[in-house]
């Protein structure tokens, strides 16, 4: 009788975890394949005007063929990337997250979480709470972000925006900064995927949620 009533009885389940809510992973994955397409257009672009003579982009991981087609793309990209970014910032503020996932930020724990990370000590365990390398990461990729996207609209309108041109010190100058600003992205998505390849479960949370 007693082992009857207990399969009876209605078992828990605990409750399932959502790490990445749908906006999230969706903006998220927008935003992969804009920068994807913006860097490799961007590489095309650069070879036909390049910053640095000993510099050179393979064809084979430029898109567009030409700069022309280079920049079709590029624009098609630009505005995915900056409609899709503002409504990733607006949604990410108005809920609180990334007050909640990327603050606080301090010196002491970027250099202790570094220190962990490199002696393989640093836990992953729990998904939900970012550490402070990845709290100084994201919230730096965002910072880049804007950058990237002023600094384009500077060179590709410098008289319309030629105040905001100004402000990076001129057509020049800004050309070198959107460089730069590519170039950290870059490193941050080769980080990133390492990341995601040393710690799968992140990425799964990232396609399914939890």
């Amino acid at each position: 009788m007693s082992s009857l009533a207990a399969t009876d009885e209605p078992t828990a389940t605990a409750p399932i975890k959502v790490l990445q809510p749908a906006w999230v992973r969706t903006m998220h994955w927008i935003n992969a394949v804009a920068m994807i397409l913006m860097i490799m257009s961007g590489w095309q672009i650069y070879n036909a005007s390049p910053l640095f003579g000993w510099l050179r982009f393979s064809h084979s991981i430029t898109l567009g063929g030409w700069l022309a087609g280079a920049l079709l793309w590029h624009f098609a990209a630009m505005w995915l990337l900056m409609v899709n970014g503002l409504a990733y910032l607006v949604t990410g503020f108005v809920t609180g997250r990334f007050k909640r996932k990327l603050l606080p930020i301090s010196a002491g724990g970027v250099i202790s979480d570094t220190r962990a990370a490199l002696t393989g000590k640093l836990s992953h365990e729990d998904l939900s709470k970012y550490n402070q390398v990845q709290k100084l990461l994201y919230a730096g990729i965002i910072a880049t972000g804007v950058i990237v996207v002023l600094s384009g609209l500077s060179i590709w309108k410098p008289v319309q925006f030629q105040y905001l041109t100004a402000l990076f010190g001129g057509y020049d100058i800004a050309r070198y900064v959107h460089f730069f600003g590519m170039c950290a992205i870059v490193a941050f998505l080769v980080i990133h995927i390492a990341l995601a390849v040393l710690v799968p479960k992140s990425l799964r949370a990232m396609i399914i949620g939890r």
